[in-house]
């Protein structure tokens, strides 16, 4: 039996159809809880406050680095700053990091999945 972080949702990436009532839509699924979107792939990821990003939650990210330039962080309903640490820790791998509530977040990971760019993104769940 696998764990649900060892296998993605989707082999790909995707747009973000819809979010809230503590999860998302894309490509005619529906997942609930966070999610890690990368460039090959989207995965369920088990962070729900942004106090848990950490370079330990992003660990697909940075093993990812090479195929992304930015990675839009979805913090909820809040928002959130980056901790300079983390912003140096992505910056060293050359990914820029843009944290903003989950609504704009998905807005701009779908309007820049739409043009083809290097992004990824980890967006937490709403109710």
């Amino acid at each position: 039996m696998t764990n649900s972080s060892d296998a993605p949702h989707l082999p790909r990436s995707a747009p973000i159809e819809a979010y809230g009532k503590g999860g998302f839509a894309f490509a005619e699924m529906s997942h609930r809880g966070s999610l890690l979107c990368l460039p090959d792939a989207i995965w369920a990821w088990e962070v729900t406050a942004p106090e848990q990003i950490d370079k330990y939650s992003l660990h697909k990210v940075f093993a990812a680095a090479n195929a992304i330039d930015t990675l839009i962080v979805g913090t909820g309903a809040t928002a959130w700053v980056p901790p300079a640490e983390l912003r140096a820790s992505l910056k060293a791998v050359h990914v820029v990091l843009d944290a903003m509530q989950t609504g704009p977040a998905i807005r701009t990971y779908n309007i820049m999945l739409g043009e083809r760019r290097r992004v990824a993104a980890a967006l937490i769940a709403v109710p």
